[in-house]
């Protein structure tokens, strides 16, 4: 079928909407037309080939729609039924078989690879392969191919120009606090970079009930929006010595964070907040870029674990509707931080989310 896709031909090249084919749908597969698609910073470093993908490719990973039809085998949903898309997982491998599928063992092919398992491409452009499967959705178009396992349904009334949003950053932000590293009353936490990943995990450490809660960034515009979002103390990062943030952390805190997440990739950062954790505290990081350098000691004499995170550690089909709950209770106001663009000002989109003029921009569909 013909449809409409926002296609990044080469590295750096702006993002071109073109008309493209893609296949009907298997019979594991779900085709659906897409309402409205989040834009997240991993969108724009897979444009500029900083992860390895293919070009061409359609990207988005956010997505969310209307199935249009379902594949023989599909049993969860049907035509009509609303759906948020989330990222793909092998589902045969030990870990996804606990549960844990956001460390599925194939993670990089099925997130990155752009193709189905047995190697072939969804979509074509002039007889040329497109890579149509980029996180599981390549949500970036007007309709996907998804599958039973990275999508979750939704009431028929559900806003989906704002729940676009949640389904990558903003979940990963609010599983690492409500998931991996629970906070809660008596419990502090510090968040490190007050972008959409830091930002939900502020709001979910709001709604945990935890006693302080400290945003850390450079930008005095998010600090404001922390701070009015459930940050009990907000720390701006220019000029300062890193140790002297980590220092204030632990005195506002009377003691140290017991949970620490760090959203910027910085390993400078992602000390630091080692570095301003109580004893028995635990540090998260969700990226990272370059060697993280700590002294034995920071971990060892109090105790202090460092772990790498990735996409919460949740299982979106438990976790979101828990997200959802909270947001329809107004203690996740997720909707604040999102901006919606039409789909034909993709690249203004991701041009405003990477200089930081919004915080969650959504596409969405006429």
């Amino acid at each position: 079928m013909k449809v409409r896709a926002a296609v990044a031909w080469e590295a750096g090249a702006p993002l071109s909407i073109e008309e493209v084919d893609l296949d009907e749908p298997r019979e594991d597969e779900i085709l659906v037309r897409v309402e409205a698609v989040g834009v997240c910073h991993t969108d724009d470093k897979a444009r500029h080939g900083k992860l390895p993908v293919v070009f061409p490719v359609i990207l988005g990973h956010e997505g969310s729609g209307t199935v249009e039809r379902a594949g023989a085998a599909v049993t969860r949903v049907r035509p009509g039924d609303r759906v948020l898309f989330t990222p793909d997982y092998c589902g045969r491998c030990p870990t996804c078989l606990a549960g844990r599928t956001p460390y599925c063992d194939d993670v990089m092919a099925v997130t990155f690879g752009g193709t189905r398992p047995d190697g072939s491409p969804r979509a074509h452009k002039d007889g040329r392969p497109v890579r149509a499967s980029y996180f599981g959705q390549s949500s970036f178009a007007t309709q996907a191919l998804v599958t039973e396992r990275n999508i979750v349904p939704v009431a028929r009334d559900a806003p989906l120009a704002s729940l676009a949003g949640l389904t990558c950053g903003m979940q990963t932000g609010a599983g690492a606090i409500l998931n991996a590293m629970p906070a809660g009353p008596g419990r502090s936490v510090a968040v490190f970079g007050a972008g959409a990943v830091g930002l939900a995990a502020i709001m979910a450490a709001a709604a945990s009930g935890a006693d302080e809660i400290v945003a850390v960034d450079r930008v005095a515009r998010r600090l404001r929006l922390a701070a009015g979002l459930g940050a009990t103390h907000v720390i701006d990062t220019n000029g300062r010595d890193l140790a002297g943030v980590s220092a204030e952390i632990i005195k506002v805190t009377g003691g140290g964070a017991h949970v620490a997440l760090d959203t910027t990739t910085s390993p400078a950062l992602i000390k630091a907040a080692v570095q301003s954790l109580a004893p028995l505290g635990t540090c998260g990081f969700v990226s990272g870029s370059g060697e993280i350098v700590l002294p034995p000691t920071d971990l060892q004499l109090k105790g202090r674990s460092l772990r790498g995170l990735m996409g919460g550690d949740i299982a979106p089909g438990v976790f979101l509707p828990r997200l959802l709950d909270l947001h329809q209770r107004g203690r996740f106001p997720f909707d604040r931080l999102v901006r919606n663009y039409p789909f034909a000002s993709v690249n203004t989109a991701i041009a405003d989310s990477l200089s930081g003029a919004v915080v969650k921009p959504v596409l969405t569909f006429d």
